[in-house]
């Protein structure tokens, strides 16, 4: 599995970068308030008693007087002599856009207009005529106490409105408060379609068929139906995190010529009840009149997940009312053909069984992590955009990364880029992606972390313990390579192996992985005497495999043919299948088998005390060492098999896949107890 370097987006028309015109309106209004505010020059003249205005009548000095019926206000302009006047100058406020000429320069407040105007005509009558001011009663409405009222609401609304919009997921479509019912699907076809195509994943060969078949299906559906056969209605993607599920899909929407839905299974959770339901109604609708068409579900365990779990008595989960919705569309009723549904998961045992059954989704495809084969085919795709050396190797490549994913490939890929690029260098070479691989495996490195030459010597034996003991048992993953350079949070070193392809596991097997992982501990206790905190991931995978033996596989004389093992068993459920004197002797059973490999262990050590000696001197010189060191220092392993690196490394690299055993030959294909690991760390 594999994807390509450059940005696969689909061709959209260009389109302007959307202003934030929210945020103008919002300023813009505001600047108009404080604009009227301002500009309204009422509030800032001075105001002045009865008695003031009296003798301003007397005197002469007013021009106008404008009495606002609406207020009981009343309004003085000076006349020109009056504004040159000493006494007045200082009073007069200035308006904003300068000094106030044309009035009014103060005001007046009245109790009762009737009263004003009745005491004012008597008032007027005992002045000269040559000094009487122009007398205006008026009604004015005030726009100010308006527009602060209604813009205040404006802006509540408008507050309102944006937030409804963050909520429905932004405008558009589906965007605004009416229509959060719609569906967020992405279309692709044939005029913003994707780039990406099933030469673009590698290491997928038997998924890619089966994913191949269902475009076959829609593009010539008359070849499959002749027969009385009908179209599948969909395909279930199953597999760890970056196995290349939605690459998978990817190269289907490429590939596929008719619509092609994604979206995301979270894209129907929305804090409106109904609103999941709604959305996978919409959905299936737009799918019907684009068909034949293809619905990518990315995600499905956030919408599917099995009904009544974890749920409270009498509560009503949308979830669940989204899921009964999806389940009645995918095959109910009322159900139309031509609409086939894809969906992708890494937590298949969580999934509701009514949306597991043939008639919704037909078929489950496995996508496992890639072996070998898989991970050189996946490097090959990812190394094509890369400037090589020549040296680079794609077959050694993959033999030094078991159990990687593809998008840990990809990874290890520009790791190696950049490394490069760091270093000035024209081309990225091997020493490049061994680095790049130790990154991604064990952190950045260290290189300001101080340890001791006593820490680091005890670092040293305790991978050597690993590597000697995995090179003398015939069951054992041997090694491929050890590392003593500190890296990541708490690393002072790892070990590397690469499992065989098997899936079945016998007693002597499972002991000898214990032994293995046993080597680091014992080869402490034989050189200085002492134990110390470095053997904790080792000790961690011992005791699960012991108890896994004892309590799930079955392969214990003690216990018998017994598994404690529920597959099915709820997340909630915390009491144990078997009673208290089964779990004394349990633990007895278990801590006699840990004893038991411990003392193997020691044995086997013992006896290559000189063989352990050579490889930890070797790592404190070198700090990094391979399988071909190995087999330069102590010899090639005593046993006539080859190792899975040996079978795909040595003379041509060829590598041929062994027959894997089918389902059915097998009890379970996927333990629960992954029993052999790819890298064994160490440091407390």
């Amino acid at each position: 599995m594999a994807d390509k370097k450059e940005n696969n987006k689909p061709l959209l028309p260009n389109k302007p970068p959307r202003g934030n015109y929210q945020l103008w309106i919002i300023l813009g209004t505001l600047a108009l308030v404080m604009g009227v505010m301002w500009l309204n020059n009422t509030g800032n003249l001075k105001e002045k008693d009865q008695a003031q205005f009296e003798r301003m009548i007397k005197d002469g000095d007013i021009k106008k007087v404008a009495l606002i019926k609406d207020q009981e206000l009343v309004e003085i302009t000076l006349t020109a002599d009056a504004l040159k006047n000493a006494k007045y100058r200082d009073d007069i406020a200035e308006s904003p856009m300068g000094s106030n000429q044309a009035g009014p320069h103060f005001k007046m407040k009245i109790i009762s207009v009737d009263n004003f105007d009745k005491w004012y005509n008597e008032l007027i009558t005992k002045v000269d005529v040559s000094k009487r001011p122009e007398y205006k009663p008026e009604t004015r409405v005030d726009y100010f106490s308006y527009f602060i009222q209604w813009g205040f609401l404006f802006l509540l609304l408008f507050g309102f409105w944006m937030l409804m919009r963050r909520m429905t997921g932004g405008g558009g479509p589906g965007g605004q408060i009416f229509n959060i019912g719609k569906s967020k699907a992405a279309l692709f076809d044939a005029e913003n379609k994707v780039k990406i195509t099933f030469a673009d994943v590698a290491g997928l060969d038997e998924a890619k068929e089966e994913i191949k078949e269902i475009v076959d299906f829609l593009k010539t559906p008359g070849k499959f139906t002749k027969l009385g056969g009908k179209i599948p209605k969909g395909a279930l993607l199953v597999g760890p995190p970056g196995t290349g599920k939605t690459l998978l899909a990817k190269a289907v929407a490429g590939e596929a010529a008719v619509p092609f839905f994604s979206l995301s299974g979270s894209d129907f959770v929305e804090m409106f009840v109904g609103v999941g339901a709604a959305r996978v109604r919409d959905l299936f609708k737009q799918a019907k009149e684009k068909a034949p068409c293809i619905v990518f579900i990315d995600e499905i365990d956030a919408i599917g997940r099995s009904r009544g779990r974890g749920q409270l008595p009498g509560s009503n989960d949308e979830r669940e009312n989204t899921l009964n919705s999806l389940l009645v569309e995918m095959d109910g009723f009322a159900t139309d053909s031509g609409v086939i549904i894809l969906a992708a998961t890494n937590r298949p045992d969580v999934l509701d069984s009514a949306l597991l059954r043939p008639g919704r989704f037909d078929r489950q495809i496995s996508i496992d992590k890639p072996d070998i084969v898989g991970r050189e085919a996946i490097f090959k795709v990812h190394l094509k955009p890369v400037k090589l050396d020549p040296t680079v190797d794609a077959k050694k490549l993959s033999a030094q990364t078991p159990g990687f994913a593809g998008a840990e490939i990809a990874n290890v890929c520009n790791e190696a880029a950049l490394i490069a690029a760091r270093r000035d260098k024209k081309a990225v070479d091997m020493q490049d992606f061994q680095d790049a691989i130790d990154r991604v495996i064990g952190g950045l490195e260290k290189k300001t972390k101080i340890i001791s030459p006593e820490e680091k010597k005890i670092v040293a034996y305790h991978e050597a313990g690993h590597a000697v003991a995995g090179w003398f048992l015939e069951h054992a993953d041997p090694l491929v390579k050890v590392s003593i350079v500190p890296r990541g949070v708490a690393a002072l070193g790892y070990a590397q192996y690469l499992p065989k392809e098997q899936f079945l596991y016998q007693t002597e097997q499972l002991m000898d992985e214990m032994c293995m992982a046993f080597g680091g501990r014992v080869a402490e206790d034989i050189v200085f005497g002492k134990i110390s905190t470095g053997a904790l991931s080792d000790l961690e995978r011992i005791t699960k495999l012991a108890y896994s033996m004892v309590t799930v596989y079955g392969m214990n004389s003690e216990i018998g043919n017994l598994s404690f093992y529920d597959s099915k068993q709820s997340e909630y459920t915390f009491n144990k299948p078997y009673s208290d004197a089964t779990a004394e002797k349990i633990d007895r059973e278990v801590k006699g088998i840990i004893d038991e490999v411990y003392s193997r262990t020691k044995s086997l050590l013992s006896k290559h005390r000189q063989h352990l000696e050579v490889i930890a001197k070797e790592l404190l010189e070198k700090e990094i060492l391979f399988q071909a060191d190995l087999e330069r220092l102590i010899g090639k392993r005593p046993f006539e098999k080859q190792t899975t690196y040996q079978q795909f490394t040595n003379g041509t690299g060829q590598y041929e896949k062994k027959d894997e055993p089918k389902l059915e030959d097998s009890p379970k294909a996927e333990t629960p107890e992954t029993p052999a690991p790819t890298v064994e760390v160490s440091g407390s």
